[in-house]
């Protein structure tokens, strides 16, 4: 009774704020949410000094909320497939060379010189860490989070073409990032010696070719079983029983969940959704799983207002999570441009595109998940305060301000969107 408890007060909520955001700030619909969380939750804590009796039980349940397993291995595949199905996959081909470079050289790179960066810049702050650890704050915070950057950048109407690269690469690099997290994560707790390359190719093969391998085959699978029928109500079952039961499975297999329900997801929207329904089918599956996006995308980003209650952030956290965001800016334009500088032959790009690539590449729930799994025996307070700055300030920072940066770099394919679908 108490996880029935816990989901229908986040829903509650989530209702409430997005209704209050809807009357009144009119806010893009995740920012709107988070900015309300957020309110609450720093009204929350002056409460909570005061002693009042209710605002300590909801830290106490807010406490008790595992995020990471609640994002990582809940909600995240059902948002990774709500946001494949609509994906051009014949755009996505055509900007895949530089897709797949963003997501793996740019996060190596980035991972590097956040890293590298954090390393020199902490001791200046009196909070000297391992470098070990500064890396794993560069690997945590690199991967850009299709959850915030997809509903954004509909909002903003950005030209095709940038979009699908800014779309795909974060559809794929979270699925990277982790793989990487995994690795470094394995050597702070058990010694460089026992994460050989041997170990760490195994994990790769595993965890990324397995995951697009599994992909293909449950997305080919489910084209298959849609094409068979002709009942809306069953393929709406079966869409949802491949992202829980894929999810499962890649679990089981040890294999990367995330990059198999995308590629998944991909080929069901392509194939199934042009060859595999009918009008009817195809209405039905838009509509219900813009539903089931509308819902996880709002409990979401009001647990990550929420978790301000729970989070203690010292003055020198804050300052170097300032600080931090400019290292994370400087890292994203360094690890899009270097990749795009090599691939210039095959895609040409200006300083506007790149620019909007830098800006646009929004951290999110991803890294704080990510960042709320550290172990405490590493220094898990000082990195999960400063991941909080950045993803506060991305979100609302770079998402309020991305719409009016592709109009004025004359990059808007229209007017922008009075309101975000996600």
């Amino acid at each position: 009774m108490e996880l029935y408890n816990t989901l229908a007060l986040l829903v509650v909520m989530a209702a409430i704020f997005g209704y209050l955001n809807h009357r009144l700030l009119k806010l893009p619909g995740v920012i709107g949410l988070m900015v309300l969380a957020l309110v609450s939750s720093l009204g929350a804590i002056g409460l909570g000094k005061l002693g009042v009796e209710w605002v300590v039980k909801a830290g106490q349940l807010v406490r008790g909320l595992d995020f990471h397993t609640i994002l990582m291995d809940v909600m995240l595949s059902f948002l990774l497939f709500a946001g494949a199905l609509h994906v051009d996959v014949r755009a996505l081909g055509r900007q895949g060379l530089a897709i797949g470079v963003l997501a793996t050289v740019g996060i190596l790179l980035s991972t590097f010189l956040i890293g590298t960066a954090f390393y020199y810049l902490l001791p200046l702050f009196g909070r000297p860490i391992d470098y070990l650890y500064c890396l794993l704050f560069g690997v945590l915070i690199s991967p850009t989070d299709p959850i915030a950057v997809l509903g954004i950048l509909k909002a903003a109407r950005i030209d095709k073409s940038l979009e699908i690269r800014i779309v795909g690469e974060s559809l794929f690099n979270d699925g990277i990032a982790v793989v990487v997290f995994i690795s470094l994560l394995e050597i702070a707790q058990f010694g460089a010696e026992k994460a050989t390359a041997s170990v760490i190719g195994h994990l790769f093969l595993m965890e990324a070719v397995g995951g697009v391998g599994l992909g293909l085959a449950l997305g080919y699978a489910t084209y298959w079983a849609l094409r068979t029928i002709d009942n809306y109500q069953v393929e709406m079952m079966i869409t949802l029983g491949l992202v829980m039961g894929g999810t499962a499975l890649a679990t089981a297999l040890h294999t990367s969940g995330p990059l198999a329900i995308v590629v998944a997801g991909l080929i069901v929207g392509s194939k199934g959704r042009a060859l595999g329904m009918s009008d009817t089918t195809r209405e039905y599956l838009d509509k219900f799983w813009e539903l089931l996006d509308e819902l996880f995308n709002a409990v979401l980003f009001v647990l990550i207002g929420l978790e301000m209650l729970v989070l203690d952030i010292s003055r020198t956290t804050l300052l170097v999570g300032l600080v931090a965001i400019g290292v994370v800016l400087v890292a994203r334009w360094v690890s899009v441009g270097l990749p795009l500088v090599l691939l210039r032959r095959f895609y040409p790009f200006d300083r506007q595109t790149l620019r909007v690539l830098t800006w646009g590449g929004l951290r999110g729930g991803v890294s704080v998940a990510l960042a709320l799994s550290l172990p405490e025996s590493m220094p898990r307070e000082l990195l999960v305060g400063v991941t909080y700055v950045v993803v506060i300030f991305s979100i609302i920072g770079q998402g309020l301000s991305i719409g009016p940066l592709v109009k004025k770099l004359g990059l808007s394919t229209g007017p922008a969107a009075d309101d975000v679908a996600h």
